[in-house]
């Protein structure tokens, strides 16, 4: 009998309830499936092929054993091959996927169980154990409270999740690893203290200037003078210094009919940190001019403002009449000013030039000139005047650097006033000017107070004296007197 020959199927005659029964169907059923399936029960139960208790008359059986017999020993390849690359490793790995057994026919012992099927796995971090709002779980010698060594060092394992990115935690999060609450809080401090120092590091680059460079935010106001049209072209540093870095430019085209240009500019930027003068403070915190605006919170707008204090001291010093830079515009810390020099080389310092005899004693005497202007009618004192600060230039001196300057009545005005005197007198006094005044006469001469005393000691008594007296008055009536004066009550002006 060929399994795809045509079956030879007979009529049964059989009346409509016999066809209707339900009993009859299932016996058809039956019959169907015994006739179709004959030894499949008998081929899982018993011996593979014997050739005498399997009929292998039919095609389709021998088939199916072939096919049984082909995947039981590609099943056994498999287990050869996990078996030898797996050996004593803890680790293993697993080809059940790759299996072609069926699973009613399977051979495999009952022992042997695929790692990858367990509950357990001792590489998979376990996740934290809850405990419930009354802090413990378990009873008598079970209980679990939340302090649990390992409860609590598995949450500390969780936890390191939620340090910051640029913190590597290692594989400890994908391991059941438990950490002390020690080990965690030293870890925990360490990552913020990373993190802090990491952003300090990246403002300090972004926000402050350096050493002949400045920051991007710097470039980008210089940049748009150039495009603007108000410099030329910016050639070089010329002078660095503990609060700011000055270049060179060439100027453009002016903007306004009143406001001219010179052809070449220095360009003054004042450094963004103030790491390297922050005992400076004393010259803007005490001026009544910035007093209300002063901030210890905010370095970057009191550098603005500093770099404001000198374009206002500037200006009152060209008005009078002294030699100095001259003022073309100010942006916010970036303040450009007419060139003292000429085709790129600044003029040099008072200390670094070497002048005659008779260019000395001209020197000493426009400065003398030029103090009393500042003090007189600039109602200014330079503070850091010295021959650090003086150019000479076509035959004559400028005043820089002005920024720290003060007024008279500054409480400390008249201490910067007797320490500008004492630099001058010992520079003059030094090359070889014989009518150079000594620094209390000097003092005498600028600020005309006459001040009588037989050391320097006593000089700088008084001199305290006379600005605890402007303090105190300053204090009882909201005024500053105008000058000082050693008899009689001082004059005093409205604010």
């Amino acid at each position: 009998q060929c399994p795809w020959g045509a079956p030879n199927t007979t009529s049964i005659s059989c009346s409509l309830a016999d066809v209707m029964s339900e009993q009859l169907a299932k016996e058809l059923q039956l019959e169907e499936e015994n006739a179709a399936f004959p030894e499949v029960v008998a081929v899982a139960e018993g011996p593979f092929i014997t050739g005498e208790n399997i009929d292998t008359s039919s095609d389709l059986m021998l088939a199916q054993m072939l096919q049984m017999e082909f995947d039981r020993e590609y099943d056994a390849q498999l287990r050869r091959e996990e078996k030898k690359i797996n050996g004593d490793s803890k680790v293993s790995i697993s080809f059940e996927n790759y299996r072609k057994v069926h699973p009613y026919d399977s051979d495999s012992s009952e022992d042997e169980v695929d790692w990858q099927d367990t509950r357990h796995d001792p590489y998979r971090a376990d996740k934290p154990t809850t405990t419930p709002r009354k802090g413990f779980i378990g009873k008598g010698k079970d209980i679990t409270t939340k302090h649990d060594e390992v409860v609590c060092g598995r949450k500390n394992t969780a936890r390191m999740e939620n340090f910051a990115p640029e913190f590597q935690v290692g594989d400890g999060i994908g391991m059941d690893l438990k950490l002390s609450n020690q080990v965690f809080n030293a870890l925990k401090q360490h990552a913020y203290s990373e993190e802090r120092r990491s952003a300090r590091l990246h403002e300090k680059k972004e926000h402050s200037t350096a050493e002949k460079a400045v920051d991007p935010k710097t470039r980008l106001l210089l940049y748009k003078m150039v495009n603007a049209g108000m410099l030329e072209t910016i050639t070089g540093c010329i002078s660095t210094g503990k609060e700011s870095v000055v270049f060179h430019a060439y100027g453009g085209k002016s903007a306004t009919e009143d406001k001219v240009i010179p052809p070449e500019c220095a360009i003054k930027v004042f450094k963004t940190t103030l790491n390297e003068f922050k005992n400076r403070d004393k010259y803007i915190k005490d001026d009544y001019r910035f007093k209300d605006r002063f901030s210890k919170l905010n370095p970057r707008k009191i550098i603005r403002m500093w770099a404001e204090k000198e374009m206002h001291n500037l200006t009152r010093m060209q008005n009078a009449g002294i030699p100095c830079p001259q003022v073309v515009i100010l942006k916010k810390h970036v303040l450009v000013m007419s060139f003292i020099g000429q085709d790129q080389v600044p003029a040099p310092k008072l200390k670094d030039v070497t002048l005659s005899s008779e260019d000395m004693k001209k020197a000493y005497y426009q400065i003398l000139n030029m103090m009393q202007q500042l003090y007189n009618e600039c109602n200014l004192v330079h503070a850091d005047l010295s021959e650090y600060n003086m150019l000479w230039h076509d035959g004559k001196v400028w005043l820089i650097d002005v920024s720290q300057s003060v007024e008279p009545t500054h409480p400390h005005g008249l201490e910067f006033l007797f320490r500008d005197c004492r630099n001058v007198s010992q520079f003059f006094q030094k090359g070889g000017v014989a009518e150079a005044l000594n620094e209390r006469e000097l003092f005498n001469a600028v600020s005309g107070l006459n001040i009588t005393a037989d050391n320097e000691v006593d000089f700088q008594a008084e001199i305290e004296a006379l600005e605890k007296m402007n303090e105190d008055h300053v204090q009882n009536h909201g005024k500053k007197l105008s000058m000082f004066s050693s008899d009689g009550d001082p004059p005093i002006y409205d604010e």
